[in-house]
């Protein structure tokens, strides 16, 4: 009688051990499925792809796209807490002597102010700094074409002020 209720017993807590892990990997498997998207992508999809659009072809786009504006202002050093500063002092009042693109500036002009919430522009800095963007396929080459320019003069790409400023 006694093996039986241990036996018994044992089968309970094996059977009862592996529902109570099934339930755990399931929920983790919903939560994964369930997780929300970064606020900052929606935000600069609707804000800033108007201008700034990852598939714009090269020679008909309005502005630089956002993938060079990331690369022009993150560099080995650059926290995200600068990253997101410098994006909100520029976001705030753009002018020609706040610019790092100033091949984009000569390109398109300084672009205008925008009454963007400082929250949005934080929200947008901070999903740029931290995950991979949309680039348009011709960029790649195109930086480095631009880089290997930069870099004949003796100045960082985007870092020398065009004569005519």
């Amino acid at each position: 009688m006694k093996s039986v209720l241990v036996t018994l017993a044992v089968l309970i807590l094996l059977f009862g051990c592996n529902e109570s892990k099934k339930e755990n990997y399931t929920s983790q498997i919903i939560n994964q499925d369930n997780s929300e998207p970064h606020p900052g992508k929606k935000l600069l999809e609707t804000n800033c792809y108007v201008c700034h659009s990852p598939i714009a072809d090269h020679d008909t786009r309005i502005g630089p796209p956002m993938i060079a504006i990331k690369k022009h202002y993150i560099n080995n050093k650059t926290t995200k807490a600068q990253f997101i500063e410098d994006i909100q002092e520029w976001i705030k009042d753009p002018t020609e002597e706040k610019a790092r693109m100033f091949g984009a500036v000569r390109r398109f002009g300084v672009m205008p102010k925008t009454p963007y919430p400082e929250e949005t522009i934080t929200q947008i800095a901070d999903y740029l700094f931290d995950n991979d963007i949309e680039q348009p396929e011709w960029f790649e080459d195109h930086f480095k074409q631009e880089k290997g320019k930069q870099n004949r003069k003796g100045k960082g790409m985007g870092h020398d002020k065009p004569k005519n400023y």
